[in-house]
């Protein structure tokens, strides 16, 4: 398996999954509150524009468009954040 390949896994099986409950999770707990605090809105906006920049990467590997050099960056940054999150 390539690394191009290792990444798109990564982001499609546990980095966008794990957004989604994080983004459903905060709105849930807004819903619940009524009223969103400042810090909510920033959590929620960052997690926004991660799972865009996810969705991104994904459609760039599927373009072929990334320099293996910048797949190793990625795939490394990632793995060592969804380690520090076990």
């Amino acid at each position: 398996m390539t690394s191009a390949d290792k990444l798109k896994n990564l982001l499609e099986r546990e980095i966008l999954p794990d957004l989604e409950v994080a983004i459903d999770e905060l709105f849930s707990n807004i819903d619940k509150s009524k009223n969103a605090s400042k810090a909510q809105k920033d959590d929620l906006e960052e997690m926004r524009e991660m799972r865009t920049e996810c969705f991104a990467i994904v459609e760039e590997l599927g373009r072929d468009e990334l320099e293996a050099e910048e797949i190793e960056e990625l795939l490394a940054e990632l793995m060592d954040i969804k380690t520090e999150e076990e």
